[in-house]
Order: structure tokens, then sequence, then C-alpha cells
């Protein structure tokens, strides 16, 4: 009987500690960020958002700063327990030119060294960085690997972007903070960006394939990433780089082809030419014309289990909605 008591007592002791965790959220406005905020209030946590911008979401208190002029103020740190930082400029809007270029790369490394350097001078005691980062960390050549945490980053404008995030996110666990950093790949929420460059000429009554069509796409539903970054939230045994994507590998030829029998849309049967995408896009035009498989086998081994890792349940989750 004692023994059975004191288990409860230490599942109340955990579940009280639980509730007490506050949770700081960077790029809490974005896509991401307001389905990790839901999950995060419904599980418990206290949530707040660092924002350049004055929205309010619901019961979450949103802090201002300015990373592009280093501006943030150290009390609204205060008492926070973990930081996930998900700000970042959007890498699929508009071409990439020079200036957009340093706004994408700045906008997440500097971020990210605002934080560090904030929470190091005024000796925050912070629990875990949990970062962002993206399967572009590999590259965007489309070849026969299987990429997983240990392969050296890619080449290519992207995958500097990755490995430099990953390095801010590295003063942390530098500092002796527990750091853990999600390489995500294409994330499928309707509303996305990708999604919506996906079905753009959906609403003519047909789907096209780009490019060759033989490049990898990997992929995940936005509530598994949400939910691997839950994990690594509360689950004080992870640390380091880990994989966030579906198990299941796909071409992009068959991503369309899944998409066409979800949504009911005639494929076509001719795909748009690499050369027109790169006439549109420029550089930018290497997100979607090249791609390889990534492994999501770390995750898995820490104990994650995804919901929705197959393709056609997933989009069908996804777009019943």
């Amino acid at each position: 009987m004692n023994g059975t008591w004191q288990g409860i007592v230490n599942f109340a002791l955990m579940a009280a500690d639980l509730h007490s965790t506050k949770v700081l959220i960077t790029g809490g406005s974005g896509l991401v960020g307001r389905y990790l905020t839901s999950l995060l209030l419904s599980e418990g946590y206290t949530v707040a958002h660092l924002s350049r911008k004055h929205n309010q979401f619901g019961r979450v208190r949103v802090h201002r700063w300015d990373p592009e002029k280093g501006i943030l103020d150290p009390v609204v740190l205060e008492g926070t327990d973990v930081i996930v930082h998900l700000a970042g400029k959007n890498i699929g809007r508009g071409r990439w030119t020079t200036e957009r270029k340093k706004e994408i790369m700045e906008s997440r490394v500097c971020s990210a060294l605002l934080l560090h350097n904030t929470i190091s001078r005024n000796r925050i005691p912070l629990k875990a960085f949990i970062s962002a980062s993206g399967a572009g960390f590999y590259g965007q050549a489309t070849t026969e690997a299987i990429f997983t945490e240990t392969d050296p980053p890619g080449q290519g404008f992207l995958a500097e972007v990755c490995r430099r995030w990953e390095d801010a996110a590295g003063n942390f666990e530098g500092s002796g903070i527990r750091t853990v950093k999600i390489r995500s790949a294409v994330v499928l929420e309707k509303n996305d960006a990708a999604m919506k460059r996906l079905m753009m000429s959906s609403k003519a009554g047909f789907l096209v394939r780009i490019g060759k069509g033989e490049q990898y796409m990997p992929w995940i539903h936005v509530s598994d990433l949400c939910r691997i970054y839950l994990k690594a939230i509360s689950d004080r045994e992870m640390s380091g780089t880990y994989n966030a994507v579906s198990p299941e590998h796909v071409m992009h030829r068959e991503f369309m082809a899944t998409l066409a029998v979800v949504t009911g849309k005639y494929l076509l049967p001719f795909n748009i030419p690499p050369l027109m995408l790169k006439l549109a896009y420029g550089e930018m035009s290497g997100v979607v014309l090249g791609g390889s498989r990534i492994s999501p086998e770390k995750i898995i081994s820490a104990g994650f289990r995804f919901e929705h890792g197959n393709l056609n349940e997933a989009l069908a989750d996804l777009l019943k909605q």
C-alpha cells in the first residue's frame, strides 16, 4: 500500500511540475507556432510569445522584441523554463535576392544569438532551448542516400542557413543548457505556403507535377511535428539534433498522385519543366526541384510514434478540416 501511495504522490508531483512549466515561443504567430501553442495549452503548460507584433493569442501573453535592432527586455524572460525558437523569415516567399537571403539568414541566426546573450548576461536559469531547423540542412540534391543526423551539411544556401541556425542554437548547449534542434521536412497543413503552392491549380480542377517528379519529398503532418516539439520540451533525455520527417518516403510524382486521389482532382499527364521554375523563382526553385530521403529513426528510437505516417491518411485528415 505504501508503494502505491508513493507512486500516486510521485505522479502528482510530476503533474504539478509540468503544469508550472513556462514555455516561451518565438515565431508563435506563425503556422507551426499557433498549432504548438494550442497543443501546449491543452497539456497544461503556461505559454508566452515573443513577437514584433501586438497580436494576442487567447490565453497567451505576447511580449515585444526586435531581433533586427537587438531589442529584448530581459524581464520578459524571467521565470521562463523552456524557449522554443521558431522565428524566421519565410524561405518560400519571393526570389532569393541578395537582400532576401540576408533577411532569411539573420532572422534565424541573429535572433538566436540575441536570446543567448540576454540569457547569459542576466543569468536566467533556462532549463531547455528547442530550436527549429530544416531538412534543407542536407542540401537540395536528389541522391540515393537516406540522410541521418550524423551526415554533414549539404551544399547551397538553404544548407548554409540550417548549419548556421544550428550553430547559433549550439551556444545554449555550450552554456550547459539542454538543447534540441528539430530538422523538419515540408510541413503538411492546408494553409501552409507549400501546400497552397502544390494545390494552386486545383481551383481550375486539376493538379500538375513539378520538374521530373523523381525528387523525393520529405514531409510531416503539422500535428506530428508539434508532438515532436512537445516531446522535446517534456523529455529531459532528449538533446542534440532530430529529423522531423514521416517514415514514409515518397517521390514528388507519388505525392501528387496521392493528392489527386484525396482531392478528386485530375492530375495532368505532363510536368512543369524545371527551366520554367528556375526562370520564375531562380535559386529558390531548388527547394521543390530537388530532395532526398531522410531518416526519422532517431526520433522513433527516442520513443516517438507518428500518428500520421501514411501520406494518404495524412492528406485526407488535413483536407477534410
